[in-house]
């Protein structure tokens, strides 16, 4: 059984969905996830786009141990002594630097030659390569580039130090045979080929990004790069946890797998929901809420006699549990503390202390306190980590049917106390016509997006919002049995985020 390594762009390529920033914070939270999970390499961003994608690398690099960190950079020398500075710490690090290879890049792209993109490859990876011992080029736009010169260039690049070649399906053009018989072609004349591990990165824009990666590895591919929940430019990425749960499940006919745990694979999935505010299809394979739900009368009766009759997959495998987690108003700190720790978070004592005295007050409002209702608490602790400009210090609604919709809002801002009673078309926007008096902000709401966290009359309710201001936009989040309450916070998380960029100044922009 030969491994494959799995190269997660979910910091990089996944971040360029459209609405799908992340803060520093936010990177390193997920980095320290992907970690856990067990991907082979993390590529951090793309250090000369901006001051944070530069910023995040270097956090990551310094605290986010196992995975080798990598980082983007075009074959430029700015590019890549830029990528060496954020990845100089980094105990294990790989500088990642792509040129276009095909002939319609080169022409209306680029417009140079074939021999100066052949020049300017070789260059730049022998300058990363006498930095870093761990150097990737990527032949951008491989499946529409004339074969035999994209073998030129791969063995160039690999004479010059690269240590893994990527070839890139970069506009999801190939299909499942034709990539195959293109990294065959690659292995059988590239005389070189085997000082360098092949890899490959398919974008999904007619739907076969994972079958292509999938037949890469029966053609020899060594490592796969996705993201989690197949994020990404456009129609997205190969996705990470379907390509892992197809070699797992079809280890019998690849012969391949990799070293992904894949019980973290559900918690990771929900936390890149959470920070992207992306939510995931229904009957998205692997981690959708109806991957593993069965309504039909045959399925629903095979799998009662029998579950792999219908399931090919186990739930728990990937971090589901067949049993709920049951935790109550009786429960202690010792409790809470355990199974935060066996669901993966790590709080400071002051953070425990607050999310275990939500927890008590949310115990006395619930029957029951599942999984998801910590998680919305987790969430909740890390969005306070926001310096907190503005708190919610009181919220009173009057509403109904053929009747006005007040809200009364207090809020401390500093060390001052201030109230605001507001009408408006129904009880969320008489509150938040409020906090925006209050706040004075000149922002505007672009999204609002309200679920029900656990199931149940007495659900848990969770909301995102997405507000911008002058150009700058953020997600903001809140979680409360009542929901208008929830509004609140999420809007007030929104704004506090607003208040530090402004303080802070606009990132550069991304290239």
């Amino acid at each position: 059984m030969r491994l494959v390594r799995i190269f997660d762009t979910t910091l990089r390529d996944g971040e360029q969905s459209p609405g799908a920033s992340m803060n520093v914070e936010e990177k390193v939270q997920v980095a320290r996830q992907l970690a856990r999970l067990g991907v082979d390499i993390i590529e951090a961003g793309f250090a000369i786009s901006s001051q944070g994608d530069f910023d995040a690398i270097k956090k990551i690099s310094n605290e986010v141990e196992g995975p080798i960190i990598a980082s983007l950079a075009r074959a430029k020398e700015q590019d890549i002594r830029r990528a060496w500075e954020a990845l100089k710490d980094a105990p294990k690090k790989r500088i990642h630097t792509f040129h276009s290879t095909s002939d319609i890049h080169l022409k209306y792209q680029y417009k140079i030659d074939r021999k100066e993109a052949f020049a300017r490859s070789v260059e730049m990876v022998k300058l990363a390569r006498s930095l870093v011992d761990d150097v990737e080029f990527s032949a951008m736009d491989a499946s529409r580039t004339e074969r035999s010169f994209l073998a030129e260039v791969v063995e160039a690049v690999i004479e010059a130090g690269a240590g893994t070649v990527n070839i890139p399906d970069t506009v999801g053009y190939a299909i499942p045979q034709e990539f195959f018989e293109l990294i065959k072609y690659l292995k059988n004349n590239v005389r070189n080929i085997k000082k360098a591990v092949i890899s490959v990165h398919c974008h999904n824009d007619l739907g076969l990004a994972v079958a292509n990666s999938l037949a890469a590895v029966t053609a020899g591919a060594g490592q796969i790069e996705c993201t989690i929940n197949g994020i990404g430019e456009r129609a997205g990425n190969c996705s990470l946890e379907e390509i892992v749960m197809a070699l797992r499940t079809r280890a019998d006919l690849f012969g391949a797998d990799t070293k992904i745990n894949t019980k973290e694979i559900m918690r990771t999935s929900r936390l890149i929901t959470k920070v992207t505010g992306i939510s995931v299809q229904p009957n998205k394979a692997i981690v959708g809420a109806n991957a593993f739900a069965h309504e039909s009368g045959i399925h629903q009766d095979g799998l009662l006699k029998e579950k792999t009759t219908y399931e090919i997959i186990r739930p728990e495998s990937i971090g589901l549990h067949s049993t709920k987690l049951v935790l109550g108003k009786h429960s202690g700190r010792h409790a809470f503390r355990a199974r935060l720790k066996e669901m993966g978070y790590e709080l400071t004592p002051e953070e425990m202390e607050s999310a275990f005295d939500k927890f008590k007050r949310l115990a006395d409002q619930k029957k029951e306190i599942f999984e998801e209702d910590i998680e919305a608490l987790v969430s909740e602790e890390v969005a306070r980590s926001t310096p907190q400009l503005y708190k919610l210090a009181g919220l009173s609604i009057s509403t109904g049917l053929n009747r006005p919709h007040i809200a009364t809002v207090k809020l401390l801002m500093g060390t001052k106390t201030r109230q605001k009673k507001t009408e408006g078309d129904g009880p969320v926007d008489a509150a938040y016509k409020a906090i925006a008096h209050l706040t004075g902000t000149k922002s505007t709401l672009q999204k609002f997006e309200v679920k029900s966290i656990t199931g149940g009359m007495d659900a848990m309710g969770e909301v995102m919002v997405i507000v911008e201001e002058n150009g700058r936009t953020v997600r903001g989040y809140g979680a409360d049995t009542d929901i208008i309450v929830a509004s609140a916070k999420a809007y007030l998380n929104a704004l506090n985020k607003l208040a530090v960029k402004r303080v802070k100044g606009e990132e550069m922009p991304r290239l």
